[in-house]
């Protein structure tokens, strides 16, 4: 397939694209580089960008694609409540936008990647799928929850979305973050062999790791359209729940020679919830999820090492999302918008 691939130079989008490509298809990115220079080690893109915003995707940018791959948004909580204005307009008002010219323009396929954060605080020690009520806690989830209902509405025989709701993103990638649990807990670990826990540890997430949401997105594209047309699928392994301080255990055994101390106000996150994935694993059973929170930490350890990342560079605005954006705010390289003064020049 034709794809294009917004976010493609983000987090998740700089391994999507490299395992879109691999599996054979014809992949442009679009991103706007707000996170140029935060990298990890050289990278060399298996595809071609185009530097522009989501917000200014017009339908005669789209004919010829038989899919999009939409990742690009402010992308988590924090960010989030900087602007919850902004992030209804770039998470929401932009992703139908760019659905609606995406199905004028006669593309079929639209994969959004959605969050199992929409599911905010469960009620119970169950497991939760698809059907579960969604409770977002935060301008993020509520961005993720009313871009599905739009996005379902837009869907008829011609336009086909399918909604990925990945669980909490890890793992190494050419631009990598660490204001992610687990990789946050890896870099305290790394930079100063004290795990901080910022709750009282108790609160469950699911986890998915990054190279993991690249082959499910893969799959989905790939699949049945009547298996996946207008459905939301949580994204990640069936054994991949885990509570924040388990979470600090395992990062402890990766890393070694650490302690884990807990240095918030010691209060329950209200953000905790276990996930079902059963359904993903029905709908796609040839899908195969290989990482492990364990395995995981263990390279994100190992990178962190192998790149000698230090405390100073942890604590900048090279790795953490909302310290970046603050940077280039303060150096007038983005207006009050978040839209930038000067792209870079497109890109192989």
């Amino acid at each position: 397939m034709k794809i294009l691939l917004t976010g493609s130079h983000g987090y998740i989008g700089a391994v999507t694209g490299r395992v879109l490509v691999d599996a054979g298809h014809d992949v442009t990115g679009l991103d706007s580089y707000l996170y140029e220079g935060c990298d990890l080690g050289p990278d060399d893109p298996a595809h071609a960008a185009i530097p522009k915003d989501v917000r200014d995707i017009e339908t005669a940018d789209l004919p010829g694609y038989d899919a999009v791959v939409h990742l690009a948004a402010l992308s988590n909580d924090p960010i989030g409540e900087l602007s919850p204005e902004l992030t209804r307009e770039i998470n929401l008002n932009a992703t139908v936008r760019l659905a609606r010219a995406a199905k004028e323009a006669g593309v079929g396929r639209f994969v959004f990647a959605s969050s199992c954060s929409m599911y905010g605080a469960s009620d119970t020690e169950e497991l939760v799928d698809e059907s579960a009520p969604l409770r977002p806690l935060t301008a993020y989830a509520e961005s993720k929850v009313r871009a599905e209902e739009a996005l379902a509405e837009l869907a008829d025989g011609d336009f086909s979305p399918v909604f990925m709701r990945n669980a909490t993103a890890y793992g190494v990638s050419p631009r990598l973050r660490l204001d992610i649990v687990l990789n946050n807990l890896s870099a305290w670990a790394v930079t100063t062999g004290r795990i901080r826990i910022m709750s009282d540890g108790t609160p469950w997430r699911p986890l998915v790791h990054v190279e993991d949401i690249a082959a499910a997105t893969v799959a989905l594209l790939e699949a049945p359209r009547e298996v996946v047309h207008a459905e939301p699928f949580n994204v990640g392994g069936s054994d991949e729940n885990y509570q924040v301080r388990e979470l600090a255990e395992i990062v402890r055994e990766a890393a070694g020679d650490c302690r884990v101390e807990y240095a918030g106000t010691g209060d329950p996150d209200p953000r905790s919830y276990r996930v079902s994935f059963a359904k993903l694993a029905r709908a796609l059973p040839d899908l195969r999820l290989t990482w492990t929170a364990q395995r995981g930490a263990r390279e994100v350890v190992d990178a962190l090492r192998v790149h000698g990342i230090t405390l100073e560079e942890f604590e900048s605005d090279r790795f953490v999302r909302l310290r970046r954006l603050d940077t280039l705010l303060g150096r007038g390289e983005l207006d009050g918008s978040l839209r930038r003064a000067a792209y870079p020049v497109a890109r192989r």
